[in-house]
């Protein structure tokens, strides 16, 4: 089973499990970039979404999609590649104006999709290899929109991120449950960068937030990028 498949599987259990607590997260009143609530900024990296098309990567529930339409204006696509997940957004925000739920690979999706304004993924674009998400948001994104990426840097045991463009076991807890195993891209924010540069976008700015609690080893990491304009063809008198 490839990485990919076994994150897949993954995120299928969990939502599975989250229906059956029958269990929404609320619509937040500001999007957070890390799990603990008042750490780094909100929406305001983003630029003015107003009327824009944005697209949540790995959408989950919904509810960061929603706060964007509701709060902000935008005109919000949630891609899902789980159907358990993709089930619980649809159920809990299907009739929302101005948000769209879609069940599909975030990569194959954008092949044939009119380019968004904007981006995001919050913790999920770890869970897909970089080398084949990226070429794909770089079409799928206009000249010039902001990509911004929330991803974990060092996890609960203290481990931190790769030099290497590889997976590594990682897993998703879900209280009175068992723990899911994942694969998931945990690299260090340079060699981020250098992926990004390499796929036609320019960083601009790498926030790292330790968890609020000084006894958690967690720290997030949040990637400002912004896709690179087209380069003018090159026209030769041969």
């Amino acid at each position: 089973m490839t990485a990919e498949d076994t994150n897949s599987r993954a995120w299928q259990i969990y939502g599975r499990r989250q229906l059956a607590r029958a269990y929404t997260p609320p619509v937040p009143d500001r999007l957070g970039w890390t799990p603990w609530e008042g750490v780094g900024p909100g929406t305001e990296i983003l630029g003015d979404v107003t009327g824009r098309r944005v697209l949540d990567i790995g959408c989950g529930a919904g509810h960061h999609a929603v706060h964007l339409a509701q709060a902000l204006g935008a005109r919000v696509t949630g891609i899902e590649l789980s159907p358990t997940q993709h089930e619980r957004a649809v159920s809990a925000h299907g009739d929302v104006p101005d948000v769209v739920f879609v069940q599909a690979d975030v990569t194959e999706y954008l092949t044939g999709a009119d380019p968004f304004d904007a981006a995001y993924a919050i913790g999920s674009l770890a869970f897909i290899d970089p080398h084949r998400s990226l070429p794909t948001l770089r079409d799928g994104l206009r000249p010039g929109a902001p990509l911004i990426l929330s991803l974990l840097h060092t996890d609960l045991h203290g481990l931190g991120p790769s030099t290497q463009v590889a997976p590594r076991e990682q897993t998703i807890l879900l209280r009175d449950d068992p723990p899911l195993p994942t694969q998931m891209w945990v690299l260090a924010p340079q060699l981020w960068e250098d992926l990004l540069t390499e796929h036609g976008f320019r960083v601009e700015a790498v926030d790292l937030f330790p968890h609020p609690d000084e006894s958690a080893s967690v720290i997030q990491q949040l990637i400002r990028a912004r896709r690179l304009p087209d380069r003018p063809a090159r026209f030769t008198s041969r």
